[in-house]
């Protein structure tokens, strides 16, 4: 039986310091709020379970997907910018079975999860806009494996 998996970036996020501490801008809200619209329209998303990255901006983005989704959302440790892709896909194949998982987090990382998982390297991975959202259906979480059913952008959506 075959496994899905939602990987969204961040909303559009202001500048700062430290990093872990941007928040999302007005525009950033607007497009998180738009795809949270668009992911709360649909019926085949039941036990879905919401994990993101501890940044202050994965977390805005991850309360405003769960609202909209009436569920709760988890911190998820290890899917920082600059964490490697292999030690989500551990992840994945720990919880295989369990339902589909949508995973809030930032490029680099979203970008070399998604190459490592469709197509087998990181480096091959999506440009991901901000609050772009790659969806995947896999029997198993491992390199190229995967296959890349949807990628929605904000601008996707009118």
């Amino acid at each position: 039986m075959s496994e899905r998996l939602l990987i969204m970036r961040h909303g559009e996020a202001g500048p700062g310091s430290p990093d872990a501490a941007r928040e999302l801008t007005a525009r950033g809200q607007g497009e998180v709020e738009r795809m949270a619209n668009r992911l709360a329209g649909r019926d085949d998303l039941d036990g879905l379970r919401l994990v993101a990255s501890p940044y202050v901006r994965a977390q805005q983005t991850a309360e405003a997907v769960a609202a909209a989704l009436d569920i709760a959302h988890e911190r998820l440790p290890i899917v920082t910018p600059d964490d490697p892709p292999e030690a989500v896909v551990d992840w994945l194949l720990e919880r295989t079975g369990q339902g589909p998982v949508m995973l809030v987090s930032h490029m680099p990382l979203v970008g070399a999860l998604t190459g490592l998982l469709v197509e087998g390297r990181a480096e091959r991975g999506l440009g991901f806009p901000t609050a772009a959202v790659a969806e995947l259906e896999a029997d198993v979480w491992a390199a190229g494996c995967a296959r890349l059913l949807h990628f929605t952008a904000p601008a996707d959506l009118v």
